[in-house]
């Protein structure tokens, strides 16, 4: 019988129950995939994190319950949490490998955790037919990332509002959908749709700032940018614009700890 540690964070919260929850499992050496596909499955949250120590930084990969993706903010902030927190990680900076995102890089200032990650590849782009129906109003402005679409509407109230149909949406050709207008009493406030990866709405979604903080920093002239993601749980977000890199900060708290006997 082989025992694991897992761990349960809420990240970009600094409160339980709100913010997005993502599972954190340290191991010694890597699991087999399906392996640990198994268990982000039996997890059930929108991503459970997998690190491993390489030297003086950590490999890492993340799991939806469906699928591997290729970069997730809540679920890397939740790890640096949990070293930080948990397993008495001394150094004021984590850096964490990723085969598909390069080298990421979360420092601690206070209560707060900084997410050092590339800069989304953006390129203004067509409006899908589907996308109309699958939010039910038409954007302004649409965007295409690396892995995202990106939709600009003209209030937060509209970004509230949406009518959605996830069958749609899960067919455009991306790991999901950013609906995004400028905040009323933040920067920017956005939502993320992604049903092609198992998740109808994520609570916060750190990656998709990558892409968000971007094209907000442009229109609204400033570097540093206060953001809300407008979910049932919600979440709250500091983003830094630095040309190729952006700064995404959040607080977390602990759920729980516990451990997953395999066979």
């Amino acid at each position: 019988m082989k025992k694991i540690k897992l761990f349960q964070a809420d990240a970009f919260t600094d409160k339980l129950f709100a913010g997005n929850p993502a599972g954190v499992c340290p191991l010694d050496e890597w699991l087999p995939e399906n392996t640990m596909q198994s268990i982000a499955a039996e997890n059930n949250v929108a991503e459970t994190a997998f690190i491993v120590p390489k030297g003086d930084a950590y490999e890492i990969r993340w799991f939806t319950p469906a699928v591997e993706v290729a970069l997730c903010g809540h679920a890397t902030l939740a790890t640096a949490y949990v070293l930080f927190n948990c397993l008495d990680y001394q150094k004021p900076e984590i850096v964490f490998h990723s085969l598909h995102s390069g080298v990421l890089r979360v420092t601690k200032k206070d209560e707060t955790l900084f997410l050092d990650f590339p800069t989304d590849t953006l390129e203004k782009c067509d409006i899908p037919e589907q996308l109309v129906k699958g939010i039910g109003i038409v954007p302004h402005e649409m965007y295409k990332g690396k892995t995202d679409y990106i939709a600009v509407v003209s209030t937060e109230e509209e970004v509230r509002n949406l009518k959605l149909d996830f069958k749609a949406i899960n067919t455009l050709e991306a790991r999901g959908l950013i609906v995004t207008a400028k905040g009323n009493e933040v920067d920017f406030v956005s939502r993320f749709f992604g049903p092609q990866v198992g998740i109808d709405e994520d609570p916060v979604t750190g990656s998709a700032h990558t892409s968000l903080t971007p094209i907000w920093s442009e229109k609204l002239g400033k570097k540093e940018l206060t953001a809300k993601q407008l979910s049932k749980r919600g979440g709250s977000l500091i983003c830094v614009y630095h040309g190729e890199r952006v700064l995404i900060g959040g607080k977390a708290k602990l759920y729980f700890k516990g451990e997953v006997e395999l066979d």
